[in-house]
Formats: structure tokens, sequence, C-alpha cells
């Protein structure tokens, strides 16, 4: 199986068809069948390594201040114990807890896999992000991760390399800002070249303005440890900016190819506020 590093943006684009969107669904389309999705998402952030053991996942919408349309959006897709039982034995000696009832999916797997995988029958796990470990952990917990490629499990992170709500410009849909576009440079040069390098970023001169929380960039942190195992650098499936302070660069490790989607720019995105809470989108 390849694997999938997304930036996700907004909830909102589990409604829309822009580019973005249509890559996923090209993703998706252009890849065998997998076994189970294996998803690390910045919206599961606990001081725990866990991962999603039930056999029915629930959709969860965690966030707020958006349409009732998006609330009533579900993925039903089911889960697999056994998979997640897996993914705790390539990760050892790490331990990775079994969660059978405390989470789900959530929407930074959701408003990506309507998309991707839109009939939502394959199984679908989460994997948590522990907080209290440090980037090198996350890239090295990625590489152990690439075993469960042989095995069918296609491994998914989705957050943004850039990601500052605080920052937002509403009325800037598709720029990015100059200091968000040089971070985002740098992460591109290095996931396609030595992505095994990529916990370096932290130390560039704009990661803390892209960065201010860590949540949405340490899953490209997985992919990039899967990418480093595999010998094989990433390939950037699509990039573009939001909003002025949010990247939607998205990579793809040994996929095949994917042209380029359809011009679907979509209707222009619904102004919501969002509070100065960073955990909202």
């Amino acid at each position: 199986m390849p694997a999938l590093f997304v930036g996700h943006g907004s909830p909102m684009n589990a409604l829309e068809h822009n580019r973005y969107t249509e890559s996923w669904r090209a993703f998706g389309a252009s890849v065998p069948t997998p076994r189970a999705l294996l998803v690390i998402s910045a919206h599961w952030y606990i001081n725990a390594t866990a991962v999603t053991a039930m056999a029915a996942p629930r959709t969860i919408h965690d966030f707020f201040g958006f349409p009732d349309e998006l609330f009533a959006v579900e993925y039903p897709a089911p889960g697999e114990p056994e998979v997640a039982a897996e993914v705790a034995d390539v990760a050892h000696p790490i331990w990775v807890g079994l969660d059978h009832d405390s989470w789900g999916l959530d929407h930074g797997t959701w408003s990506v896999l309507v998309h991707a995988f839109p009939d939502a029958d394959i199984p679908v796990l989460q994997l948590s992000i522990n907080a209290a470990k440090p980037f090198e952990d996350h890239v090295a917990l990625g590489a152990r991760l690439s075993a469960l490629r042989d095995r069918g499990v296609l491994v998914i992170g989705s957050g943004n390399v850039v990601h500052n709500l605080r920052q937002v410009s509403w009325n800037r849909p598709e720029a990015g800002d100059d200091w968000a576009q040089r971070f985002d440079e740098s992460a591109r040069a290095i996931m396609t070249t030595d992505p095994g390098d990529v916990a370096r970023l932290r130390e560039h001169p704009d990661f803390a303005r892209a960065a201010p929380t860590p949540d949405h960039f340490i899953p490209l942190l997985y992919v990039a440890g899967l990418a480093a195992a595999a010998a094989h650098p990433a390939d950037v499936l699509v990039d573009g900016y939001a909003f002025g302070s949010l990247s939607m660069t998205s990579y793809t490790v040994g996929a095949p190819p994917v042209g380029p989607p359809p011009d679907a720019p979509g209707a222009e995105p619904e102004r919501v506020d969002i509070p100065a809470d960073e955990t909202n989108i």
C-alpha cells in the first residue's frame, strides 16, 4: 500500500468540491482497495499513544460554529480490532493502548475520507498523537508503521504543514502569507529528498508561526518516518494555501501517478466566525 499525508484544512472541505478534495478523490480511486485505513489525525492529540479498537467507530463532530449540514455528515465505516492489535504489535517496544470506547473518527479523518473513499466500506482506525513525545519519536513510530503497508494497510497522516488560525485572513481564500510559503517550501524540500530529516524543521525561523501548536504538524512526521523507512521520498499530490495561514499541501509515498484533478474550484467557502481556540479546526 502507498501512504498519504493530507493538508485537510477546514471541515467545510467535507461538503465542498475543489481542487484539494478532487485530488483526494483521485488518490483514492488510483490505489488498490486497502485492507484497512490507519489515520493519524491532528485532532486526537492526547498524552498517550492509542489506536481505536472498536468494531463500529462513531463519527465525531469535533468543532463548533459551522453549518448544520456539516454536523449531519456521518461516515459509518467499520473498525477492525484485529488490525488494531497489529498496530500495537508493529509499534513494539513503543506501547500503544487499545481504545475500545472513548474515541472514533474525528473530522481530520472523515472530512478527507468522504472524498477519498466515499463508500465508507473499508475499515478505518485512528492512531492518537502522544503530545508528550518529541518529534523524533513520532518519526520513529512512523517508520515502524511502514510494516503495515505489506499487510494491505494504507497509512494516512491528516493535519496541515502550516496551521495558524490566529492569523487567518478570510478575504484571501487561496493565498499564502510570505512566511507560510517559506515554511511550506522548506518542508517540501525535505519531504521530497530526505524525509527522515523532517524534525529539523522545528529550527526553521518561521516554525513558531507556522505551527504555534504542533498538533497539525505532527501527522507529517509519521508519513516522513514511513517514507524514510521505505527509502522512498514523498511526492507532492497537491499544493496550495488557504486564508493566508494554512498550507493545503498533500504528499504521497509509493503511490501510482495521479493526474491533475479537473478544474473544480467549487463555491466560495462560507465564512464562519472561528474563535481563538486553536483546536477548533
